[in-house]
């Protein structure tokens, strides 16, 4: 009898063992969402008819840089994913607003004129920038250098046009005017 007692014991102690390592891990990972950590935000194509998030326009229509911002909270206001933006004028408005209410931006990415054959047009007499909204076109807006007061037109006006690589950015404005900054000289 007490074989038979042993191995019943043991039968029911394997359920309790499962049990309690999967409650264990199910307790740490409750533990991992409550510190913040999150899944790691990538960009995403800004076309099919996505519009931006302050102005409405579609924003692979229009000129400029395009943005999105991915907050701590995992959605914007009125969906799941990424705030979209048709400029990063606009972006940077939408971001201001929203950090004066407490929420978090976790990732930010912005088009990177280093990473696209970007064109500037001449359109009712002023410069206009390409806009790149492919997944691929973005890249960190913390990264990026900007070229300020260049003159050259996006979807709202006078743009900040973000650049990865800092020689561009100086040839940039070496070629059309402007200023070069960093990010957080835009977010101060």
């Amino acid at each position: 009898m007490t074989g038979q007692r042993l191995v019943r014991t043991a039968i029911s102690r394997r359920p309790l063992l499962v049990g309690t390592a999967g409650l264990a891990s199910g307790g740490f990972a409750g533990c991992l969402a409550d510190t913040g950590e999150a899944e790691v935000a990538e960009p995403i194509a800004l076309t099919g008819g996505r519009t931006c998030d302050v102005c409405g326009m579609t924003i692979e229509d229009h000129y400029g840089p395009a943005g999105q911002i991915f907050y701590a909270d995992g959605k914007p206001e009125m969906r799941e994913g990424p705030s979209y933006f048709d400029s990063v004028a606009e972006l940077l408005d939408y971001r201001d607003r929203r950090d004066a209410r407490g929420r978090t931006a976790r990732a930010t990415f912005v088009t990177d004129y280093s990473r696209v054959d970007y064109e500037l047009t001449e359109r009712d007499g002023s410069r206009r920038i390409s806009t790149h909204a492919d997944a691929a076109a973005f890249a960190d807006a913390t990264d990026c250098y900007y070229v300020v007061d260049s003159g050259v037109r996006g979807a709202m006006g006078d743009e900040y046009l973000p650049f990865s690589d800092y020689e561009e950015a100086t040839a940039f404005v070496d070629d059309h005017a402007g200023t070069v900054r960093q990010w957080h000289h835009l977010v101060e």
